[in-house]
């Protein structure tokens, strides 16, 4: 109770937070104070990839401490150019960008989409398509390309120049798209929109919009990237389409602070010294950790594991929704899977932690289950035992 005192004492409101205090986690477990056994179906919202504690992490974090810090981005390091190396090789990227935090990868995006309008067709060319119920972030730019107004309603005036259409659905695009369009930005999987699946048709279409129109396809992979779909980033799985950029962050620093944006050979130029920045973006810590998670997700062949418990999983909860009428819906991709049920989704999540088990809300009514990338069959029977208890009692 003291922890929890001293937070509402001397932290500004900003989350409804969960009353337990957790103080050590370890693989796909976390402790709280008492000592009492969590299971994280949440991986921190997907940012614990590697679980909790993780080894190779842990020792690259010390290494990396032990010798620098921070010097800043006006000099050379070895560890973040390695790892710029490392990001555009398994990618084919030409080149990265790299920041803090989701929001700020989505931030340059935009920004790098403006300034390729302006450089192609001037002032007129600075259209962003958006789509409704997505979700990009909570800067006064991200929310404003985020199509959920609960988001936006006490921080009025946004940002002009964006326009939503609904997803999935290629004739709304269609009727906004034209040549003063800059960009269209998407999630492959709406996450906190109640995961989503974007239909491959959609996607493609999309594409071909963007080359009709000189537009770029931006794709949000910020839950989606770093083997959380089966595929390191999510746009392997819609290929041959390619967007032009993409951003991701939570898991690839595998629990420390970095958003990355990842831009394609016809825009490595576009933005030049002086258009952006990030005093901590790179940091040589944060490098050295997310050069573990590649390492690692290589290695232990963490992407096979993904494919074989999401597929556990899907089986486990479809079977689970012909038993229990209460379960609508089991929609996702990889380890990104959402639940959508009768329960208020705040009520069920609360539930499940009386259980043991760590979830979150995408929605009213959806219940994401986004476990650490290392998640074995026992450990999910674990989740699937408590879920069951919970809808029994209430059949």
């Amino acid at each position: 109770m003291e922890t929890i005192q001293t937070y509402n004492e001397n932290v500004l409101n900003t989350y409804k937070r969960y009353p337990v205090v957790f103080n050590k986690g370890k693989g796909v477990w976390l402790f709280d104070k008492n000592g009492d056994k969590y299971l994280d179906m949440c991986a921190g919202i997907a940012v614990s990839g590697l679980g909790h504690s993780h080894p190779a992490i842990v020792k690259a974090i010390r290494k990396q401490a032990g010798k620098l810090i921070h010097t800043s981005n006006l000099y050379y390091n070895e560890v973040n150019g390695e790892l710029a190396a490392k990001l555009t090789a398994v990618t084919g990227y030409s080149k990265v960008f790299f920041c803090n935090s989701g929001a700020e990868a989505n931030e340059a995006a935009i920004k790098l989409a403006r300034k390729f309008g302006k450089l192609t067709l001037g002032e007129k060319k600075h259209k962003i398509i958006t789509m409704s119920n997505s979700f990009h972030g909570r800067t006064i730019a991200t929310i404003t390309a985020t199509g959920q107004p609960k988001y936006q309603k006490d921080f009025t005036p946004l940002l002009g120049g964006f326009v939503y259409a609904e997803y999935n659905n290629i004739e709304a695009i269609e009727k906004l798209v034209d040549s003063e369009t800059a960009a269209i930005i998407v999630e492959p999987v709406q996450g906190e929109g109640g995961v989503h699946p974007a239909d491959f048709e959609f996607i493609k279409k999309l594409r071909e919009l963007c080359d009709k129109y000189n537009a770029l396809l931006i794709f949000d992979e910020i839950q989606t990237g770093v083997g959380r779909t089966g595929t390191m980033f999510c746009y392997e799985q819609y290929a041959p389409v390619k967007p032009d950029l993409f951003t991701s962050a939570k898991a690839i620093a595998g629990g420390l602070p970095m958003g990355v944006l990842f831009v394609s050979e016809k825009l490595k130029d576009i933005l030049q010294p002086g258009d952006h920045a990030s005093t901590f973006g790179g940091n040589l810590v944060c490098s050295a950790a997310a050069i573990a998670v590649l390492d690692t997700i290589q290695k232990d062949k963490i992407l096979s594991n993904v494919v074989k418990s999401s597929k556990y999983i899907f089986e486990k909860l479809n079977s689970m929704k012909k038993e229990f009428p209460v379960i609508k819906d089991v929609r996702g991709l990889g380890l990104l899977i959402g639940m959508e049920t009768d329960i208020p989704a705040p009520e069920l999540v609360n539930e499940l932690l009386t259980k043991k088990i760590v979830t979150v809300p995408a929605g009213a009514n959806v219940v994401r289950f986004i476990p650490p990338l290392i998640i074995k069959t026992k450990e999910i029977d674990f989740m699937l035992s408590g879920l069951r208890e919970i809808l029994v009692k209430r059949k």
